[in-house]
């Protein structure tokens, strides 16, 4: 039994600890383009609930793995049978760890979905577009209106 820690700022976890990761349809917008891709990304412990509640999610699938099997020395590794088209998401060394922290947190969330399982039957929507590189600009029009009175001592 491997209790390696795959990185150095997280000591309380070890190449054992349990994780899910899940493949997302997202969308990148370029030029007024916006243009599909397909990510790998950590799956939170709260979250998965929700999705195994079938909330809608832009997840095509869900799998339980060991953070050894997508982290080593610090870096992201490949699932084995991973499509080549399928890109790891932003921070996902980073994501990985805080989204095994919260296994840890809650180890009843673990059993719902044991180390090497797969889970397909999820409520996939794209209804609402994950859309990764999004900024909020804000403007002075966003400001709201007062009244000219508001801040008058009567």
């Amino acid at each position: 039994m491997t209790t390696a820690t795959p990185l150095p700022q997280a000591p309380d976890l070890s190449t054992d600890s349990y994780l899910v990761v899940g493949i997302a349809t997202c969308y990148i917008r370029t030029d007024g383009e916006t243009r599909e891709v397909t990510i790998l990304e950590p799956v939170p412990s709260a979250y998965l609930e929700s999705v195994l509640n079938q909330v809608p999610t832009s997840y095509q699938q869900i799998q339980s793995v060991t953070l050894g099997q997508v982290v080593s020395d610090g870096n992201p590794q490949r699932l084995l049978g991973l499509s080549a088209d399928v890109q790891l998401g932003e921070n996902f060394v980073d994501r990985a760890i805080a989204a095994a922290r919260t296994y840890q947190a809650r180890p009843a969330t673990a059993a719902l979905l044991p180390v090497g399982s797969t889970y397909t039957e999820l409520n996939y929507s794209t209804q609402k577009k994950r859309v990764l590189n999004l900024s909020n600009v804000v403007t002075a029009d966003d400001n709201v209106k007062q009244h000219a009175h508001t801040h008058k001592v009567l």
